[in-house]
């Protein structure tokens, strides 16, 4: 962009220095038929004055004279400075558009940034509310692992009744009753899982693979029947 403006600054001196000297050719040309009518004006009267009066006539070389033409500088001065100020003044134009367009941007882009921080305090808002939830659910649970272990002894308890297993993380209503459609009732039985066991049962639960390794079934049975029946499995 910056080479173009240039390069029509450029020509545009060039045409006004083209016009000036054809200004100047122009007005030498005015300025010598001038002289030569003058001239001719001067002489035709004297046609009778003998030879040696004909040196009076001589001043009217003064008149071819070409000192006229010393005006031009100022015009040529004044062409350039007018060519400097349009030129500075498109540019200062063009850097106000550009400037009125980074506002209209920054305008319409104030409310996406606007949205944006909203998003963000509600985002921090739920992952509190969550950890809020985490740590009320962990509560509880050592709630009822406590209660458990007030419990009374297995042989009061009843012989073959089923422990909850939904205390273990990571076992809801869903998975504890697929448990006990595949046998398992109790925490003891998970606790002696062993790892092949672990890989057949994970293979019969295949809606939720991985889940007895990764929630660590076995080490959180033999901590809660521990807890409830006082024996380490």
């Amino acid at each position: 962009m910056l080479s173009l403006i240039g390069r029509a600054s450029f020509l545009r001196q060039e045409v006004c220095r083209i016009v000036i000297i054809l200004s100047l050719i122009v007005i030498a040309v005015i300025a010598a038929l001038a002289g030569y009518f003058v001239g001719a004006r001067q002489r035709s009267p004297a046609a009778g004055i003998p030879a040696t009066a004909v040196p009076a006539a001589t001043p009217v070389a003064p008149a071819a004279t070409p000192v006229a033409p010393a005006p031009p500088p100022a015009v040529e001065e004044r062409v350039g400075t007018d060519g400097f100020g349009d030129e500075k003044a498109r540019l200062i134009r063009s850097r106000d558009s550009e400037a009125a367009a980074l506002r209209r941007e920054l305008t319409d882009r104030e409310p996406a940034i606007d949205r944006l921080a909203a998003f963000t305090r509600e985002r921090a808002e739920l992952f509190r509310t969550l950890a809020d939830t985490r740590a009320e659910t962990a509560r509880y649970r050592q709630l009822v692992i406590d209660i458990e272990t007030n419990a009374p002894p297995p042989i009061l308890a009843g012989m073959g009744e089923p422990d909850d297993l939904k205390l273990i993380v990571g076992i809801g209503p869903v998975l504890e009753r697929m448990l006990h459609s595949l046998g398992i009732m109790t925490f003891r039985q998970i606790a002696r899982w062993t790892d092949r066991e672990v890989a057949e049962f994970d293979a019969k639960l295949p809606e939720f693979p991985g889940r007895i390794v990764r929630d660590q079934w076995v080490t959180q049975a033999r901590a809660l029947h521990q807890s409830k029946y006082g024996t380490r499995l």
